[in-house]
């Protein structure tokens, strides 16, 4: 840890006396030991280009991240032993490789208003930013009321506008009490469409979802979860920040045939880790399937291979994809006959 305080303090300079960008700084060095780790060079890539689009802080700063990282292997060769930093060099070379040569303008965002219910989930996120709480969840309720799936609320308004309210605090157009306020009304909206969610036939599959220990993030698994409910799963979801040995504990104990683990930053990929471990390493629970997903698995696209789980997938459809798969169920999440 001291070694890598001092590399930080090497890399940044006077531009460390800036908070945010220390931080940053600071994450960007722990997913590049992420990469090494796991010999995914993509993590890192990603990370430089997201920390190039974050906007100055409230001190004016801005990093040219894109200078810094070419200065990095240089310090590298005097902070690590010959072998590792020649390999980071590697890592380090072909983030710079991917990253344009002017920093860019800025994302163009994940709502698309000429999809379906695109209008409706911009006008349910200009809801939550105006702090109308009740707005937001009248769009929804009468949407569904007039026939529309719960799945198609999830995919086509909650899903884009979570994941914009993402975009939006990463690039400092939102602050963390906002991006919370949004995240929490998101949930109590979801909690009001239960009676739904819940009253389908079930299928006598038995899933298990949960986030790793030290992840905060809960929406996107809990997403997950009740879209196998509505499938007709009897699903057990756990929230987030789970120790590893009580998610085995729940597995075996209602005999789940799917475990569902979620992640959002690299950082957790231990934890992650871990989780499949105890799984595998349990006699009652090793033929049980791993599903995980987060915004790692989305950057290098084969990692979830070298946590040793079954599959990935980018949302809740797509697990429902493979969950139809593994376990030969139509689209109706019924067992095919035959």
């Amino acid at each position: 840890m001291a070694r890598r305080e001092a590399l930080l303090d090497a890399w940044l300079g006077p531009a460390a006396l800036d908070a945010g960008t220390r931080e940053t700084g600071r994450q960007l060095l722990e997913q590049l030991a992420q990469a090494l780790d796991l010999n995914h060079h993509g993590l890192f890539a990603y990370s430089v280009k997201w920390s190039r689009l974050i906007s100055p802080g409230k001190s004016g700063n801005s990093p040219d991240w894109r200078r810094l990282c070419e200065k990095l292997p240089a310090l590298l060769a005097d902070h690590l032993p010959v072998e590792e930093a020649a390999e980071a060099r590697k890592v380090v070379e072909a983030a710079l490789a991917e990253l344009p040569i002017e920093k860019p303008v800025g994302s163009s965002g994940f709502l698309r208003e000429k999809t379906s219910l695109g209008r409706m989930a911009r006008d349910y996120l200009d809801a939550l930013l105006q702090g109308d709480r009740a707005t937001a969840s009248n769009l929804v309720l009468r949407e569904v009321e007039k026939g529309t799936c719960v799945k198609e609320i999830y995919l086509r308004v909650f899903q884009p506008v979570q994941r914009e309210v993402g975009r939006l605090w990463q690039t400092n157009r939102m602050t963390v009490a906002q991006e919370h306020f949004c995240t929490a009304a998101t949930q109590l909206i979801m909690s009001q469409l239960y009676p739904r969610i819940f009253a389908g036939k079930k299928n006598g599959f038995t899933l298990v979802a949960t986030g790793v220990a030290g992840e905060l993030h809960e929406i996107g698994i809990r997403m997950v979860a009740d879209f196998f409910e509505m499938e007709g799963w009897n699903t057990f979801y756990c929230g987030t920040n789970t120790p590893a040995a009580d998610v085995v504990a729940l597995v075996e104990t209602e005999k789940a045939v799917l475990l569902a683990v979620s992640m959002t930053m690299a950082k957790h990929l231990t934890s992650m880790r871990e989780v499949v471990r105890l799984i595998r390493d349990n006699p009652r629970t090793r033929d049980v399937k791993i599903l995980v997903g987060g915004l790692p698995f989305a950057q290098s696209p084969d990692l979830w291979q070298s946590c040793q789980a079954d599959g990935t997938a980018s949302d809740a459809a797509g697990a429902i994809h493979l969950a139809a798969g593994w376990f030969g169920l139509n689209e109706a999440g019924s067992p095919m006959e035959g």
